[in-house]
């Protein structure tokens, strides 16, 4: 990335698509894995695409990143996306500048989750910037935005309620099976993949429902076995999985595919189960569901759980919004520090030349350094309040003259 170009809030873009206006299956055709993800660092400089990361989860899909305009931006994802840049774009919210740092904002509380307050969305934005930031694909703007928005996530985790209680994707569908699922202890439980939600429904399945005939499959099998030897269950390797899918009363899919890992015609003559599909595509044969042996519930499904958690939740969302409001102030005095930083340093190195000067001359400036700070930092303040460079320029020198005296 092209990190001399000047940085402009108002060339700050977001474009992404949701829940709000998109099923599991849509999103899908829009998620990104690491190796597309990576493609489109590398091809931005292609579409004058300066600084971005991607957030892909099972919600939502956004690209942020410094362009003219966001149409460079969702030209550039949909390179690597199975969905068309037509139906992106129809489907898209876009917000620039100042909306768009605010969007990220409430993502990173939780505001905006699937299941309010859901607290997982803070590893998935880390996970995202960390990758670009790997790749050369972020600037000082993008790293302040990120640690701001962390920042203001954790004092939201520490100061309210928002992600109180237990509920989340993962566990969403350990409701979902407490509910529908009668003497849980004697069903054969298969989870599929140990990524982070995958990880966390099966810790669920051990800690909320006593569940233990569960068995791990993941295609790193020393993934599987790690997480098996924690909770103390069964693990198998990938070439296993038709005999597990088979044996299992439920399943759990957590996996990363590009396509199903589950297909409709491994279910047909098989006994009666109960698939979960957490997985953003999905990962298992969406006709699946239409077995009469077979009851799928995706992640939309999983979202539409209301409880006293979730109740509680919306009653600390106006606290949340104050803490945001807070850290949105102190970024924009960031932003607005940095665009002034070259006024800054200009009335700072012509305070020094004055000064220098003035010892030349036998008449020196006593504490000179503290005195040259405290205007800086006075004229700093003037200008937060009004955008007036020039005028404040002068002023300074004329206050450390007349301190001078």
């Amino acid at each position: 990335m092209d990190t001399t170009k000047p940085i402009e809030i108002s060339n700050f873009f977001v474009a992404g698509i949701n829940y709000k206006k998109t099923d599991a299956a849509t999103r899908g055709q829009f998620a990104i894995n690491n190796d597309q993800y990576e493609n489109i660092l590398n091809l931005a400089v292609v579409f004058d695409v300066d600084s971005l990361f991607v957030l892909s989860t099972c919600n939502r899909t956004e690209i942020y990143g410094f362009a003219a305009d966001a149409e460079q931006l969702i030209s550039l994802l949909c390179t690597q996306t199975k969905g068309s840049k037509s139906t992106f774009s129809q489907l898209a919210y876009i917000k620039n500048g100042d909306s768009a740092v605010a969007h990220l904002f409430n993502v990173g509380a939780g505001l905006d989750s699937q299941i309010l307050g859901d607290y997982e969305i803070t590893g998935q934005i880390k996970q995202a910037f960390k990758f670009s930031k790997d790749h050369n694909g972020t600037n000082c703007f993008i790293e302040r935005l990120f640690n701001n928005v962390l920042q203001s996530s954790k004092a939201i985790k520490n100061e309210t309620s928002l992600s109180g209680g237990t509920v989340s994707v993962a566990f969403a569908a350990i409701q979902y099976i407490n509910e529908n699922i009668a003497c849980i202890e004697n069903k054969r439980i298969l989870v599929l993949g140990t990524g982070k939600i995958g990880s966390n429904a099966c810790k669920n399945l051990v800690d909320y429902l006593g569940a233990n005939n569960i068995t791990i499959i993941n295609r790193s099998p020393e993934k599987a076995a790690k997480l098996a030897d924690e909770l103390k269950l069964k693990h198998a390797p990938i070439t296993a999985l038709a005999n597990y899918i088979d044996s299992s009363d439920i399943i759990l899919v957590a996996t990363n595919g590009n396509e199903p890992v589950i297909l409709r015609s491994q279910l047909e003559k098989m006994g009666n189960k109960l698939i979960i599909d957490l997985s953003i595509p999905n990962n298992v044969e969406a006709s699946a569901g239409e077995l009469s042996n077979i009851t799928l519930v995706n992640v939309d499904q999983l979202s539409e759980i209301k409880d006293k958690t979730l109740q509680n939740r919306e009653a600390e969302a106006p606290k949340a919004k104050e803490i945001i409001k807070m850290h949105l102030d102190l970024f924009a005095d960031w932003c607005h520090m940095r665009k002034s930083a070259p006024a800054l340093n200009a009335i700072k190195a012509k305070l020094n030349e004055i000064n220098a000067n003035s010892n030349q001359s036998r008449c020196p400036v006593m504490n000179a350094a503290d005195k040259i700070q405290r205007v800086v930092n006075n004229a700093a303040g003037k200008m937060r309040e009004q955008n007036q460079v020039g005028c404040h320029y002068i002023e300074a020198i004329n206050e450390f003259l007349s301190a001078s005296r």
